[in-house]
């Protein structure tokens, strides 16, 4: 069960496959019905908007909180034990006995699947910052998974790497955020120079250096 964030509202999760909001006072509102087995986890968005279910039918399901049924997010191959918000409202994060933890983005769409754990995994849980998602498992371990922007940035732009090598320098540019990600403007526009004398080069050896040099900028490594 879970308190709305303004906690008006107590909303329970339970094996009938429903889930019921309720007044803080006790008092009885609605019932929310459409789940096709018992209700594991429930959540409430930061801005208390929607709802969250996670089920034994292996789906998690997002509600208005007039009981109207947004989505079924499906992808999960076993029961969806835990879900939860991120603390801007913008991703939503399952648990599943299929020994995964999979992200979603508001809309439904499958965002990631984070596979590490050997057995089911119980309970998520985010960091107040959003940064860091913290899976526990049967399996007696607690995983945390990093999303600090400015390390999952520096890692996609290392993968970015070699596919810049085959493109022009115009369009390395409009992607400078990675030339390179929070690295010093000099060193930025090194390798943008570096670019661009591959795709013009003087003679072969320079060819061969701005390649290198666009490989192993300086200090990255």
């Amino acid at each position: 069960m879970a308190y709305s964030p303004d906690g008006e509202r107590l909303v329970t999760a339970s094996w009938d496959s429903t889930v019921k909001l309720w007044d803080a006072d006790g008092t009885f509102i609605k019932t929310l019905a459409g789940h096709g087995d018992a209700v594991n986890s429930v959540a409430y968005s930061p801005d208390g908007e929607t709802l969250a279910t996670a089920s034994r039918d292996n789906t998690v399901k997002l509600w208005r909180m007039d009981g109207t049924e947004l989505n079924t997010l499906e992808g999960h191959s076993a029961e969806v034990t835990s879900v939860v918000y991120s603390p801007d409202g913008q991703i939503l994060a399952s648990a599943s006995s299929d020994n995964t933890v999979k992200l979603w983005d508001m809309d439904g769409t499958e965002l990631n699947t984070l596979e590490g754990h050997s057995a089911e995994v119980t309970s998520v849980v985010y960091s107040p910052d959003g940064q860091v998602l913290a899976s526990a498992s049967s399996d007696n371990t607690v995983k945390l998974w990093n999303f600090d922007f400015k390390t999952l940035m520096t890692k996609g732009c290392d993968w970015l790497k070699t596919y810049f090598i085959h493109q022009s320098p115009e369009l390395s540019m409009e992607l400078e955020t990675c030339i390179p990600y929070g690295k010093e403007k000099a060193q930025r526009q090194r390798w943008i120079s570096a670019l661009e004398e591959r795709e013009n080069p003087s003679t072969p050896e320079e060819s061969k250096s701005s390649q290198e040099e666009i490989l192993y900028p300086s200090g990255i490594s």
